[in-house]
């Protein structure tokens, strides 16, 4: 059995979209919302299985990943996140860079040697990497115009899987990923399947404009942070949320915290675009916290520790 296991965000998803394209298979897969970040504990294998695991933390899997080769099976692991030692195993390939500058989608494109490059430059518009994403496609010969598309639809892949539960998303990201799949290249998909990405940009431009008009809890020259109400539309907002002030305001680093379904608060952390580092220490601090340099979160922060969580993200980025 092949098993797919993704993060259920831009990055995640247009990375699988590239491995399919190249490497057509029919395969079970394992995802869900963006937070979902421990998806091999969900896994069961036999011997022989072929596992690909995309976007998701080497450390936060490590026992399931263990347990999974320790079963025979064999696995392909591509990720940009914090990955503590990366085992050492003959059924183990893996492909970890964890510059704050890459995201899984370009390494796949890399391992693939650019032949579905338009999608992982789709990936990383999404996951903010901006500077990277122009970089990528500098070989592509695109115009300002089509730049522009694909960075809409990178922003509006990685808005879907934000959420607290599947319930608050438009799309399960399995069956978004079912609906580009087909596509060599993602204007092919804007231009065939037009009704779900109109749908995914009309969702986040009306939930930005919501979330635009949210005042900072606390602000200074150095940090931002922002509390959303308790509804479905910030939980789905508050990554790209996060990425968007900072792009208005690259020297500072911004906090955007919503509301979980069991009454705590979810974080999201951006670092200053101008020092794009700390984020993954800061979050890893707290038990369910992690990411990556550049951007992090907190899945479950209880009420009464939000003034120690705001006194730790002041001093990171005093």
């Amino acid at each position: 059995m092949q098993i797919d296991v993704f993060n259920g965000d831009a990055d995640g998803i247009c990375a699988l979209v590239q491995l399919r394209l190249a490497r057509p298979a029919e395969t079970k897969l394992v995802t869900g919302i963006k937070r979902d970040i421990q998806l091999l504990e969900a896994v069961s294998v036999e011997k022989d299985d072929q596992v690909t695991v995309l976007d998701i933390s080497l450390e936060k899997n490590r026992t399931a990943l263990d347990r999974i080769l320790a079963k025979g099976a064999h696995v392909f692991y591509v990720d940009h996140h914090q990955s503590g030692e990366i085992p050492e195993h003959p059924h183990l390939k893996a492909i970890i860079n964890t510059d704050a500058n890459v995201c899984t989608s370009l390494l796949v494109d890399q391992h693939l040697e650019g032949k579905y490059r338009a999608w992982a430059v789709t990936a990383a518009f999404g996951d903010n990497l901006i500077t990277s994403a122009k970089q990528a496609a500098e070989t592509l010969d695109l115009s300002e115009a089509q730049l522009r598309q694909l960075n809409d639809l990178g922003i509006c892949i990685n808005y879907n899987g934000y959420g607290g539960s599947l319930n608050d998303l438009h799309f399960a990201p399995d069956a978004l990923f079912r609906e580009l799949s087909p596509y060599a290249s993602p204007f092919d998909f804007m231009t065939d399947n037009a009704a779900i990405y109109q749908q995914l940009l009309g969702g986040y431009s009306d939930d930005m404009a919501q979330a635009l008009r949210i005042k900072p809890e606390h602000q200074t020259d150095s940090i931002g942070v922002y509390i959303l109400p308790d509804e479905a539309w910030a939980r789905r907002i508050n990554g790209v949320f996060g990425n968007e002030l900072a792009n208005q305001t690259p020297n500072r680093a911004h906090a955007v915290l919503s509301f979980t379904e069991k009454g705590d608060y979810q974080i999201s952390v951006r670092a200053p675009l101008t020092n794009k580092t700390g984020a993954d220490e800061l979050c890893s601090a707290f038990p369910t916290g992690g990411g990556r340099k550049s951007a992090a979160g907190i899945n479950h922060l209880p009420l009464d520790q939000l003034s120690t969580f705001v006194t730790a993200f002041a001093e990171k980025y005093r």
